[in-house]
């Protein structure tokens, strides 16, 4: 109403859709706390970027006691007298009957390329009153579930303290399924759980008896578990035997050994035994925090143990043992971080098979060509099991690529499931802005280059088949093509699209024939 001179703006360009993150991993298990600021996180999906964030917040790995199978002679119903080793075999270490896989398990997945992911603290493990000692399958209830729906950035699930309770855990991964097909962004990474001298055919057969039969494509399982050096020599002592030092003296059968452990005692014992000052009067030494008296103690066991390995060639065989069984890992976690890796370097299009696995010795299983014909591809579950295998001059290798659904010929592949839960959620989240627009040609045309623009940027990345982008894929939307005048009156605005999505080559055959001289 004024005169003068105004500018009037307009976009000239269509909405943008943008790939949404492939590789985020939620981690459900137990910690050793779960805190920020002064607030629990217990049962809270918590978004973390780091490794040393991740300590921070949620602490270090549960100190596991290992027992001595034939070290101890006397009757259950007395006090257990320890026998002496004369010759030591990796049979007597005997692992405790629950453990707690997560600390160790991230470390896996970060070790192997992971980057980004969250963190569900069921509970904390340690002493006291509320704190864990056993993994509960009460402690993951369906409601858990209902609020990870809420969060929507994760797209991998997995649960590997749950492992120790095999049929718990076979349950839970039903569940899981279920739950990925409901938020259908989300895939399942599961572990095929051995049991203790049981065939590989009883193991493979009970998983798949016990996996179901539905939302397959969402999910894939990985045997065998992996031998592992994620856990450091340093990192464990006499302290994760269920023994005392007295009992080493009796149980080892070198001599030094009693000197070695008398002297230590004698060095720390006016430490434990220093009577405290009365109240009334001043303190004579300030009193150690909670973390320098960790520290202290740390220091005093770490001396014994360096005397101990020095002296004691049984206890240093006894040491080997325990960080071997602690260092087995379920393979899940290992795979999360491969396809976060895969992700970043190729594209979730590329399949995460023929990579190595970092910080593996070896597979706890040799699987064999012959052996894994039946886990690839089973003619009458269809339920496929990807193996990880060694190969000389290579190391341990993920030899397998296939879903849960390893007969289907739409879900076969990983990278085909993952790629469209990938192109969905990122049209889907596009397609937001047009929600409540006029549904006329204008909003069709606008949405219908939209998805051409974010569809032909991927055929250039390799994700999509074809030799033009006509051939790779196909958008349709708008009246007499896809939506009928009936549909427009209810409100409804439908779209198909078609794609040629990348397979991978699972089986090269190589042709030989010999032929004529020519000449």
């Amino acid at each position: 109403m004024t005169p003068g001179v105004y500018i009037e703006e307009k976009n000239a360009f269509p909405g943008s859709a943008v790939a949404v993150a492939t590789a985020v991993p939620v981690f459900i298990g137990y910690t050793e706390k779960a805190e920020r600021n002064g607030i629990s996180l217990v049962k809270e999906p918590v978004r973390v970027t780091s490794f040393a964030e991740y300590v921070q917040w949620f602490g270090h790995g549960f100190q596991h006691k290992f027992g001595l199978a034939g070290a101890l002679s006397s009757p259950p119903s007395s006090p257990p007298a320890p026998a002496r080793i004369e010759k030591f075999n990796a049979d007597m270490v005997v692992k405790p009957d629950e453990m707690f896989y997560f600390y160790n398990c991230i470390r896996l997945f970060y070790q192997n390329g992971g980057a980004n992911c969250y963190i569900m603290s069921l509970g904390t493990y340690g002493e006291g009153a509320d704190k864990k000692t056993a993994v509960d399958v009460a402690d993951l209830p369906d409601e858990l579930f209902t609020k990870l729906e809420k969060t929507f950035e994760p797209t991998m699930v997995l649960i590997p303290d749950f492992v120790t309770k095999r049929s718990d855990c076979y349950n839970l991964y039903v569940k899981i399924l279920r739950h990925c097909e409901k938020t259908q962004s989300r895939f399942g990474i599961f572990d095929v759980i051995p049991a203790k001298d049981e065939t590989m055919d009883a193991t493979l057969l009970e998983f798949r008896d016990k996996i179901g039969s539905e939302a397959l494509n969402y999910g894939a399982a990985y045997y065998p578990w992996l031998n592992t050096s994620i856990v450091m020599a340093s990192e464990i002592n006499f302290t994760n035997l269920d023994l005392t030092p007295d009992d080493l003296k009796t149980i080892l059968p070198e001599k030094d050994v009693t000197e070695v452990i008398d002297k230590w005692k004698k060095n720390i014992g006016p430490k434990l035994a220093a009577p405290s000052s009365p109240p009334s009067s001043p303190p004579a030494v300030v009193a150690e925090t909670k973390a320098e008296s960790e520290a202290r103690e740390q220091k005093e066991n770490t001396v014994l143990h360096q005397s101990l390995i020095a002296s004691s060639v049984v206890y240093t065989q006894i040491m080997a043992e325990v960080r071997n069984k602690l260092n087995l890992l379920p393979p899940s976690a290992a795979m999360a971080g491969i396809y976060s890796l895969v992700d970043s370097t190729r594209g979730v299009w590329k399949s995460p098979a023929n990579v190595s696995v970092s910080m593996v010795t070896s597979p706890a299983v040799n699987i064999s060509s012959d052996e894994q014909q039946t886990m690839n591809i089973d003619a009458i579950t269809g339920k496929s099991i990807n193996a990880i295998r060694p190969f000389p001059g290579l190391g341990s290798l993920v030899w397998g690529a296939r879903t849960l659904d390893g007969n289907s010929q739409d879900w076969r592949y990983i990278n085909v499931r993952r790629t469209m839960i990938m192109i969905e959620q990122s049209l889907k989240l596009a397609c937001r802005a047009y929600v409540f627009e006029p549904n006329d040609s204008g909003t069709w045309v606008t949405m219908k280059s939209m998805m051409n623009n974010f569809l032909n940027n991927l055929w250039k990345q390799g994700a999509l088949n074809g030799a033009v982008p006509e051939q790779a894929f196909d958008v349709q939307v708008g009246l007499g093509a896809t939506m009928t005048p009936t549909d427009i009156l209810d409100g409804y605005l439908l779209v198909t699209i078609k794609l040629a999505l990348v397979r991978p080559a699972e089986f090269i055959v190589l042709t030989f024939q010999q032929q004529q001289q020519q000449s």
